[in-house]
């Protein structure tokens, strides 16, 4: 008597993984267009799923919202590769540049989590993880006597954070290049004492 094998549900699970990632690059899709807050219908249609897929792989848009943030976060982990540059300042330019380059391809996605980070804990948990990542990057780029003054430091933080950009690109008008260079030069304001 010949045994037969039992349905692998393998097959099944790489639909759902299949589905579940549709669902999430429709919503990427849909904020990158500048929705900032699409409706689950919206992302189905997109995705071409139905809307009970979407409920079956999330339980509620928040958990969507989660989903999308903690796929764009390994954008951030670009930073951690090794610098090019060799001397401090080398290397701030070069975190400057990944900074401000991962801000501009990500600011649509950036801006409709925040717009929920309020009512999630998961948006909340990976923006700190995230802010704990870049400052502690930043940190290990300048030399002790400038990440020990708590002010310079904070200035530079500050000069270099997302909502700077923001700003600069959104409510000031400044187009990229002189966004990048206004923050540039005011971070060399900063570091220019020191040799």
């Amino acid at each position: 008597m010949v045994e037969r094998a039992a349905p692998s549900s393998d097959g099944r699970r790489r639909r759902s993984e299949t589905s579940r990632d549709k669902i999430v690059a429709a919503m990427l899709q849909l904020v990158a267009e500048g929705q900032i807050t699409p409706s689950a219908d919206q992302v189905a249609a997109r995705a071409a799923v139905g809307l009970r897929s979407v409920f079956r792989h999330f339980k509620d848009m928040e958990s969507l919202y989660a989903a999308m943030t903690a796929r764009l976060s390994r954008q951030y982990e670009m930073w951690l590769v090794p610098f090019e540059a060799s001397d401090w300042r080398g290397q701030l330019r070069e975190t400057i540049a990944r900074r401000l380059g991962t801000y501009e391809r990500l600011m649509p996605f950036k801006r409709a989590a925040d717009a929920h980070r309020h009512e999630s804990a998961a948006i909340q948990t990976e923006h700190a993880r995230t802010l704990a990542l870049m400052r502690a990057r930043l940190k290990s780029v300048l030399p002790d006597q400038i990440a020990a003054d708590e002010l310079v430091f904070e200035a530079i933080d500050l000069l270099l954070s997302f909502e700077t950009w923001q700003r600069l690109r959104m409510e000031q008008g400044l187009s990229a290049e002189r966004a990048a260079a206004l923050i540039t030069a005011q971070v060399d304001r900063l570091v220019e004492p020191v040799h």
